[in-house]
């Protein structure tokens, strides 16, 4: 085991994790020389790859030197931070990137924090020293303010510091001598990070930390061996530490140990390593596989809380059943329990009386990517706006608070304060960054739905936001979520130009001509407050008196298409999100005119 070293790669999101785990897995020998490598290769999703983000962790091992390096690869986003708090058990050690200009950001707080409660030593890098815009120096004092922000320790104060550039893969120990190689940072692995604890001759313990599925085999428990040594087709026992569920007997079938970006089948493993079981079929996170004569679970790491909800539900409108494969109450319910087996901050509940499922997360970006890959599998439903769960706490009701960075340029600063005042958002503090300008807020949760697409139009596309988490405090008060109104479809039909050319002078459209609707559907949004019908499927009527050229006179202003993101952040308290494999459709919750009115009216009294 003293030729043995577990080590997770934490930081913010784009600080470029996926990038150096790519050179470091290049220059420890894993690729041929003349073999292709495609970039971001730890990024195997199709949604990563889209999106250019890590969602998933994801294992894998070098070799230098004789000694072998485990990796994980962690998410950057602070939705995605339940992925990060359980593979930290899986570590002993954690390499910390910062960028160069950015500094430390409001997700490098969260998972560093995490790391330093758990006692593990830390290798500060700073990464993207090529960038023109560097501040290598302030940067360097920004990590250390942090660190003793977060109480570490002195040995951890004392944290090695090197100087990255992911995308040359070059390391130095100094930022004034570029480097050649990631040499050093291997070295200072083997040398800070310390070799797992292992006593090979106790009973045998293993914590679940993460769970892969696969068609032919099931599920793969992956976690680190506590203690002990694990042999193919031994007996064991799952256990869980909360005793939610009773101690259950059996067979470790296959056990894999990682090597490159493959998974190596090996006969047994020792205590310090990371391996993938296989061969047990309901395995969960958290559980705990120990020898059958001593069967003691594990503490898991208690994950933090959900702070958004949404209500998915069965789809109910007049084109349900029409797209997906996967439509019923029962399917939505299984799809959702075999998430939360992988998902550990994911929380699922059933509303009475409905077929509806209540599914609370940690932000936005969270439950979207949920909808997403559920779309693309084939489910076909509807989802409510996302609403922030409240607590209430010593008799006063208090809501989530997140703290918001934004980087913008300078000129642009007096919009965004702007608008975060109207949120209810507190300024922290201003930093001055070149000619750019770097504000911290703290704001509610709620405060922030619907912001991003704001943030970009008054930042010209410039600006640069990111939240985490941060506390509950007391109500702030109404938060206004949309000053503007929806255009909806007054009849069923198919969009038609000349619907559309009387519809656009009244708001921006989402559709173009020959798109089905149904009365009820969202179609535009109207700058005004107040919802407007629009008659979308209206058609000319034609008499012998018209001239033949009539028609070529309508000019259609291009329909703005939604993304998912956008359309979540569309949504009013009154509307719904439609998801099928083919189609995002936004519609009112009653969809018929004259009882929208009367529902309107009987709430206005």
């Amino acid at each position: 085991m003293k030729n043995l070293r577990n080590v997770a790669i934490i930081a913010h999101v784009d600080h470029g994790k996926t990038t150096l785990v790519d050179e470091m897995l290049k220059q420890s020998g894993v690729f041929r020389d003349s073999q292709e490598v495609q970039d971001r290769v730890m990024d195997s999703n199709d949604l990563e790859r889209e999106r250019g983000i890590t969602i998933l962790a994801k294992n894998t091992a070098v070799e230098y030197n004789g000694i072998k390096i485990n990796i994980v690869d962690t998410p950057g986003h602070a939705d995605f931070g339940g992925e990060v708090e359980r593979i930290l058990k899986m570590v002993n050690g954690v390499i910390l990137l910062v960028d160069a200009a950015e500094g430390p950001m409001p997700q490098t707080r969260f998972v560093l924090q995490r790391a330093l409660e758990l006692g593990h030593r830390v290798i500060v890098v700073i990464n993207k020293i090529d960038r023109p815009d560097q501040r290598i120096h302030e940067v360097i004092d920004e990590v250390l303010e942090l660190l003793m922000d977060l109480d570490a320790t002195d040995e951890q104060l004392d944290s090695p510091t090197l100087f990255c550039s992911a995308r040359q893969g070059t390391a130095s120990y100094s930022p004034d001598v570029a480097g050649t190689d990631l040499r050093p940072l291997f070295d200072t692995i083997v040398d800070y990070i310390p070799a797992p604890d292992h006593d090979e001759s106790q009973p045998l313990q293993m914590l679940v930390s993460a769970v892969d599925y696969n068609d032919y085999v099931g599920r793969i428990a992956i976690g680190r061996i506590e203690r002990g040594v694990i042999r193919q087709n031994q007996e064991i026992v799952v256990c869980n530490y909360h005793g939610d569920k009773s101690p259950k007997k059996a067979k470790a079938v296959s056990l894999y140990e990682f090597e490159g970006l493959a998974r190596i089948p090996v006969t047994q493993s020792e205590a310090g390593n990371i391996i993938a079981l296989s061969g047990i079929g309901d395995i969960t996170i958290g559980d705990t596989i120990c020898a059958p004569d001593c069967v003691e679970p594990l503490p898991f790491v208690k994950i933090s809380a959900p702070t958004m909800e949404m209500t998915f539900s069965v789809n109910d409108s007049p084109f349900a059943g029409r797209e997906g494969k996967y439509v019923t109450t029962r399917n939505i319910r299984d799809r959702l329990m075999r998430e939360t087996l992988k998902d550990v901050s994911l929380r699922i509940s059933e509303v009475p009386n409905s077929d509806s499922f209540n599914v609370a997360g940690r932000g936005e970006m969270h439950l979207s990517i949920l909808i997403e890959t559920m779309r693309r599998e084939g489910y076909e439903f509807q989802v409510s706006p996302p609403r922030v769960l409240n607590k209430e706490i010593d008799g006063v009701l208090c809501e989530p608070m997140e703290r918001l960075v934004v980087d913008v340029p300078e000129d642009c600063v007096g919009p965004v304060i702007e608008k975060m005042g109207v949120r209810k958002g507190e300024l922290l503090e201003m930093t001055p960054v070149g000619n750019r300008m770097k504000i911290e807020f703290l704001v509610p949760s709620r405060g922030l739905f619907g912001y991003r697409n704001e943030f970009l139009t008054d930042t010209r596309g410039e600006g640069i936001m990111s939240s985490v988490f941060e506390r509950y405090e007391p109500y702030k008060g109404e938060v206004t979520r949309r000053n503007t109104g929806s255009l909806v479809a007054f009849e069923t039909g198919e969009s038609v130009a000349y619907g559309l050319f009387n519809a656009q002078e009244r708001g921006q459209l989402f559709i173009g001509a020959g798109v089905p609707v149904y009365a009820g559907m969202v179609v535009g949004v109207s700058p005004k407050s107040d919802d407007i019908s629009v008659n979308v499927c209206k058609k000319k009527q034609l008499t012998n008196m018209r001239a033949a050229g009539s028609d070529e006179a309508l000019r259609l202003v291009p329909p703005k298409i939604l993304s998912l993101e956008q359309c979540l952040e569309f949504l009013a308290d009154d509307e719904l999100l439609e998801v099928t494999p083919e189609n995002l459709r936004l519609r009112k919750r009653i969809l018929d005119h004259a009882q929208r009115m009367k529902a309107l009216k009987g709430g206005q009294k």
